[in-house]
């Protein structure tokens, strides 16, 4: 599942519109890097941890020249599943839908007040612009292939 298709997705479960939708996920994504990156832990309960993982200066090789290379050191993420997204991951019943999805319904905009309405304009007539139509595709056939006899070769004298 890619970002489109999860934004999509959180919108139809929670009944937000897919902007709404799409901004609960950049929230989400922005309070657990700027809380990873302050070096804390985020724990999510049944769900998962999200923990920095520090990675020491190392040194590697490059693979196309075989040199020695220098890798600094950097910080990574690391995700332990929690005790609830194993056991359903492991479960061989249907997953149980939590009573709040689905159930959030977005406000609707209120409706701008009703306006006089304005005299009616005369239709422009629209430029048409004539279109060309599609190439015909030509197929090439091939030449049928010469048949050529070969000749045979004149036989070998043996001296015996």
């Amino acid at each position: 599942m890619n970002r489109t298709e999860l934004v999509g997705e959180v919108s139809k479960q929670t009944g937000l519109t897919t902007k709404q939708a799409e901004s609960a996920v950049k929230g989400f994504e922005y309070v657990i890097t700027s809380t990873l990156r302050r070096g804390e832990t985020v724990r999510i309960t049944g769900f998962g941890t999200f923990k920095v993982r520090d990675r020491a200066a190392r040194r590697g090789r490059n693979p196309q020249t075989g040199a020695p290379v220098r890798i600094k050191a950097s910080k990574g993420v690391g995700f332990a599943a929690g005790a609830g997204l194993k056991k359903d991951l492991n479960s061989r019943s249907a997953l149980e839908k939590p009573e709040y999805v689905g159930t959030v319904v977005a406000k609707a905009p209120k409706a701008a007040p009703a306006r006089k309405a304005a005299p009616a304009k005369k239709a422009v007539a629209k430029k048409v612009v004539a279109k060309k139509a599609p190439a015909k595709k030509v197929v090439a056939k091939k030449a049928p292939a010469k048949k050529v006899v070969a000749k045979k070769a004149p036989a070998k004298k043996s001296g015996r």
